[in-house]
């Protein structure tokens, strides 16, 4: 009898140990089936981890992702964020929206495991030579449904606009920044100064709320969004391309505050930094010729976050984020000008007001220019015109 017994528990246990093998077999399986080609599948294929590994912003560099599906009813509405729209029916006419490399890693997708646009697109860009091509077969429901930042277009936003729908449009930049001209409808609140002024939110958890910054290597709107999601707004969108397509498509509209004021003089001791155009700003020929002539002269500050700065910062700067920056003004030097740095002058406009208002005798100025960062310290300058 006492056999028995111990015969019948080792068979239960037995039972229990193989219970979880094979629904763990089972599940297996089925994510197999999402991620193996089936018929007229494009072979090279890539799950949610991938994707969300090279959806960045700034894009990530090398990488191209694309939305094979139609502009108006479904890339416009929502799209992953940095996607370019080449509708599978228009690729022939568009291929000049594609890369001149033909190594960079091109990602497609479209509408979900029956969509066969992103294959057919995959193949036509296979054919033109491109070598490092990948499909995304769960596209756009699979990257919703996992709660994935999604993005507008400015066709959207115009539509929302001229149909007077309810929505909030958030411009993320700093005030100085965003009082020069905004897009029509929208509201400013500075991702700086998102925790004082959430108030202006709607009480509306469901509201959509879109935020835009200066463009595909601003964070700001980015940042926003996501703090947003953790007071449980639960429609959350982002316009990355922001401001600067804007204006490009349909014009400058007047400015929300008064113009700014005329340039600072040169503080004590920096000569050679001459005023731009901006209050409190410098001309970018004249720091990079101090920048060259005597580094050690000037400390300069890049305000970006630690994420931007990762992939590549001017060689002898500093970063301070602009979230940490009122922290850590007693650290700034008096007895030298300090000059602030960000990729479009935004962030960089904004440490010099901090500054000026809480940092008694520091001798700050911003540069108000694009700036694009190499991961070898170099950099590149434009003006604002």
């Amino acid at each position: 009898m006492q056999t028995q017994r111990i015969a019948l528990v080792l068979a239960v246990l037995a039972g229990l140990a193989a219970a979880p093998l094979v629904y763990s077999t089972a599940a297996v399986a089925a994510d197999a089936a999402v991620t193996q080609p089936k018929e007229g599948w494009y072979k090279a294929l890539v799950d949610f981890d991938f994707m969300r590994q090279n959806v960045s912003i700034p894009p990530k560099k090398g990488v191209m992702i694309i939305d094979s599906r139609p502009a108006a009813r479904q890339y416009d509405p929502g799209h992953i964020p940095g996607a370019i729209n080449i509708p599978d029916s228009q690729f022939d006419k568009l291929v000049d929206k594609l890369p001149a490399d033909k190594a960079t890693l091109l990602l497609f997708y479209c509408g979900g495991l029956e969509c066969m646009l992103s294959h057919n697109s995959a193949f036509k860009a296979e054919k033109l030579g491109y070598t490092n091509i990948k499909v995304y077969p769960a596209g756009s429901p699979d990257w919703k449904a996992k709660g994935a930042q999604v993005s507008v277009s400015a066709a959207y936003i115009k539509k929302l606009i001229d149909d007077k729908a309810t929505y909030v449009l958030i411009d993320a930049r700093p005030k100085r920044v965003a009082d020069k001209g905004m897009i029509p409808t929208a509201i400013n609140i500075s991702d700086t100064e998102f925790d004082k002024q959430v108030d202006k939110l709607p009480a509306d958890k469901a509201t959509p709320l879109i935020y835009y910054c200066g463009g595909l290597e601003c964070v700001l709107s980015d940042n926003s969004a996501a703090k947003a999601k953790k007071l449980g707004y639960t429609n959350v969108l982002t316009y990355p391309p922001g401001y600067p397509e804007w204006e490009k498509l349909h014009g400058a509209p007047v400015a929300a505050g008064a113009a700014a004021g005329a340039a600072a003089s040169p503080a004590a001791g920096s000569a050679a930094l001459v005023p731009g155009k901006e209050k409190g700003s410098v001309t970018v020929d004249s720091f990079e010729a101090v920048w060259k002539a005597n580094p050690g002269s000037v400390m300069l500050v890049d305000v970006r976050d630690p994420k931007e700065v990762a992939s590549g910062m001017i060689k002898g700067s500093v970063n301070i984020p602009m979230n940490e920056l009122e922290k850590k003004i007693a650290s700034l030097p008096t007895d030298k000008p300090v000059v602030f740095v960000c990729g479009t002058g935004a962030r960089s406009g904004e440490a010099y007001d901090t500054v000026k208002l809480l940092g008694g005798k520091v001798q700050a100025s911003f540069i108000d220019a694009d700036i694009k960062f190499n991961a070898d310290g170099s950099y590149s300058m434009t003006a604002k015109k």
